[in-house]
């Protein structure tokens, strides 16, 4: 029982970093019906970020005040990104798109690369190691704030689309773009706040990420984007609830065939189960079948 509740607990910690992640992914879907395969390397721009502000500074910043300032500068930086590369393919061929989408993500390695160097960046803990002591059950405190802030922030995210008129306007403009222009709705403006809040999200889970496994590379990214989209298509893309439960329940499934199985079969399993999910349900578990006019 011991070991099922240290392994849950860590399946909740893997699971908060691609739900993060699967947010992303599903907001900019529901949106503009684009997969933005870019949206790893966001994650790992991300890490770097926090690694320029935690340790390359003339002055020490608090570590809320690097994820504050990292969130910031990923949300610029996806703005950017959309209005660079996919703002005049809206009425292309979604073809067009998902290659520019890829064609980005491999841009964005690549200046990593040449920015940052091919070596790996050692990221060093930016809070206390000393774990915390529950009874007989001994957490670390990097586990503990990831899957907290990770609730906390998903949770702000959902009262601002459920609750604040930006939020609303978002919804108009996922259901129907054109009346939502037709009601007033400046679209563009929503559309690049919703890359805005997506990018600050994959950005936090760029910094649990390196924090977790110390090391920030130009293709940190990649293996935990891919598993954060299948995330979101198992719990239903375009759906932001879908996408968080996606993350929890691939993180969780992951965490127990690593103890369980063995490590080898991990990524066979993740992604056999997006295949899956594409034969049988392809809404996902919590999307829905939209009939489309031809």
């Amino acid at each position: 029982m011991e070991l099922f509740i240290n392994q849950l607990i860590n399946g909740l910690n893997t699971g908060s970093i691609y739900a993060l992640i699967a947010v992303g992914y599903t907001m900019v879907y529901g949106i503009i019906r684009l997969i933005n395969f870019a949206h790893g390397e966001i994650m790992m721009f991300g890490a770097y970020f926090a690694f320029i502000f935690a340790f390359m500074m003339p002055f020490e910043l608090p570590f809320i005040a690097v994820i504050v300032i990292t969130m910031i500068f990923a949300a610029l930086m996806g703005m950017l990104i959309e209005r660079i590369a996919y703002k005049r393919l809206r009425t292309a061929p979604r073809i067009s798109a998902l290659i520019t989408a890829i064609g980005m993500s491999l841009f964005l390695q690549n200046l990593a690369y040449l920015i940052f160097g091919a070596t790996p960046w050692v990221m060093k803990p930016l809070i206390s190691t000393e774990p915390i002591i529950i009874g007989n059950f001994s957490i670390a405190r990097l586990t503990v704030l990831t899957i907290g802030l990770s609730i906390f922030f998903m949770v702000l995210l959902t009262l601002f689309v459920r609750k604040t008129k930006p939020g609303k306007a978002m919804r108009a403009v996922s259901q129907d773009k054109e009346a939502a222009v037709l009601m007033g709705i400046n679209v563009n403006r929503i559309i690049s706040l919703t890359f805005a809040l997506g990018s600050a999200l994959g950005a936090l889970a760029g910094v649990f990420y390196a924090m977790q496994y110390t090391n920030v590379e130009s293709t940190l990214g990649v293996l935990p984007g891919l598993k954060a989209f299948v995330a979101a298509v198992f719990g239903g893309i375009g759906n932001i609830t879908g996408a968080m439960l996606g993350g929890y329940l691939i993180g969780i499934i992951e965490t127990f065939v690593k103890a369980y199985i063995s490590s080898k079969w991990v990524d066979a399993i993740v992604f056999g189960l997006l295949i899956l999910t594409l034969l049988f349900k392809p809404s996902g578990l919590l999307g829905k079948n939209e009939k489309e006019k031809v």
